[in-house]
């Protein structure tokens, strides 16, 4: 019913319909570059969790290694525990602040603690579930974080067994100090924008970056801790003990049962995002509003009579291939420094297409075009000699068909010149067409590529595959149907042939 609009209402309809597609598809791009990041940025937070965690268990086998030393010298198996305690300095010197090497029996006896000089009384011993599993398994065990007795702060202890003819007499405990992984999540930490923690096995924070002085003793966020014992490891959108919406990943030890975690702040993805997003809406809005301000006022011009009807139409055409034109040169300014030239390449590619049609268009005042003549201009870029056949009756099809046409074509010669027919060679293209009578004439147009490079089906579905099966049949209302046969692509669109 549009001759029932006005004409500025229809010379703006026109602006829209062609700025509009042109500002989605913009949009379009920067959501899926947004979501590759994103993939990749997952990707990230997989392997710092992960280096995190192998970096913990490294500096745990040293210390455990030692650690068996000590149990296995000859001081000890003599009981000569005066003369044990020089090993023991040595080895707890290699750490920062004063951690203890302690020794007791099945019996919970305290028998040995390198923090209290020789002669003075050991304080009782309190039992630990994690010595009396030493006690069962002949097995080093780890600790959750607990305060400890005789020092009053947080700690973490690692016992090992003590053997003596094959069976556990002593249990050797070792505190690390908390430093010691404050150190390695340093080493680990990407920068500042993320966040990177250990967790001992019920889930509480003894090493983190940022903010580890109130943060250390504490659960992992609610968001966090939902999630962190649902596998050994995996990622979840969480937010942070300090209200920071974060990417995060998780990494259980099976050697310890402590449990990494890494982070990286949204805003470091959304951010950037919506700036691309805001500079691509900002470049199509201005041209929409520059393309709406010349139809409006070229409509109040034409007013005066239908013999300027003709000269409107012309300008407005003029007016709408200056704005590709410019809106193809801004994309180009905006996608610059994109790593993904090639959808840069295809979208200026796709810019032409529209633009190809629109020339051809303009010349029949939007009355629609010759088929013939449609196929033939999309393709002048891609001819080589004799390699592209073209035949078929001579039809005339309607403008919405000849744009959506346009744009299917050029995908499909695009395709050919990088990966079928016309990147070989003596590949070679047939395009062929024939009217259809039934109750409601439709077209078939067949495209043939034979002779070059095998093809095959690809994985992954792009824009133009999914423009040319669903966007093509949305559009005309007809159907599109692609073979990828061993020795060429074939492509056959069947459309209705509509009044002009």
């Amino acid at each position: 019913m549009t001759r029932f609009y006005s004409l500025p209402v229809r010379l703006a309809l026109l602006v829209g319909g062609t700025m509009l597609p042109l500002i989605i598809f913009a949009g379009a791009v920067t959501y899926a570059n947004y979501l590759q990041d994103r993939r990749e940025a997952e990707e990230r937070v997989a392997q710092v969790t992960r280096g995190t965690r192998d970096a913990v268990e490294r500096e745990m086998q040293g210390v455990l290694a030692g650690m068996v030393v000590l149990a296995n010298s000859r001081s000890l198996a003599a009981d000569e525990f005066e003369d044990f305690r020089h090993s023991a300095d040595a080895f707890v010197q290699q750490f920062p602040g004063k951690p203890v090497i302690s020794i007791g029996d099945a019996q919970g006896r305290h028998l040995f603690n390198s923090g209290i000089p020789a002669g003075q009384p050991l304080p009782p011993r309190v039992r630990r579930p994690e010595r009396d599993l030493v006690y069962q398994t002949g097995k080093p065990t780890f600790s959750a974080l607990f305060t400890g007795a005789v020092t009053g702060t947080q700690i973490l202890i690692i016992t090992v067994p003590v053997f003596r003819d094959g069976k556990v007499i002593y249990d050797l405990s070792f505190n690390p100090p908390l430093q010691l992984f404050q150190r390695i999540i340093e080493q680990q930490r990407p920068s500042e924008e993320w966040t990177v923690s250990v967790f001992d096995q019920a889930g509480v924070n003894f090493a983190r970056l940022p903010n580890p002085e109130s943060t250390i003793g504490k659960r992992a966020s609610p968001s966090l801790y939902a999630v962190m014992f649902s596998a050994p490891q995996g990622r979840s959108a969480t937010t942070s003990l300090e209200g920071v919406p974060l990417i995060t990943g998780f990494a259980h030890s099976r050697m310890t049962g402590w449990i990494a975690a890494a982070g990286v702040a949204e805003a470091t993805l959304t951010g950037p995002a919506l700036k691309d997003m805001m500079i691509a809406l900002s470049i199509g809005l201005i041209m929409l509003g520059i393309g709406l301000v010349f139809a409006l006022r070229m409509a109040g011009q034409v007013a005066r009579g239908e013999t300027l009807h003709t000269l409107l139409i012309n300008e407005l055409n003029h007016r709408v291939k200056n704005t590709l034109a410019t809106v193809q040169s801004m994309a180009s300014q905006t996608f610059r420094n994109s790593a993904d030239r090639e959808a840069k390449q295809k979208f200026s590619s796709r810019l032409v297409a529209l633009g190809t049609a629109h020339n051809l268009l303009s010349e029949s005042k939007w009355a629609g075009a010759d088929l013939r003549d449609t196929i033939e201009m999309v393709l002048v870029p891609f001819r080589s000699g004799q390699r592209v056949s073209v035949s078929g009756p001579e039809l005339n099809i309607d403008a919405r068909t000849v744009t959506i046409l346009s744009m299917v074509i050029q995908e499909l010669a695009t395709n050919a010149s990088k990966y079928g027919a016309l990147a070989h060679a003596d590949g070679r293209i047939m395009i062929h067409w024939e009217r259809v009578e039934h109750s409601d004439p439709h077209v078939i147009l067949r495209w043939v590529e034979r002779d070059g490079p095998p093809v095959k089906e690809p994985l992954q579905t792009g824009f133009g595959s999914t423009l040319i099966r669903e966007g093509f049949a949305a559009q005309l209302g007809g159907r599109a149907t692609m073979t990828f046969e061993p020795d060429g692509l074939t492509c056959v669109l069947e459309f209705p042939l509509r009044r002009r």
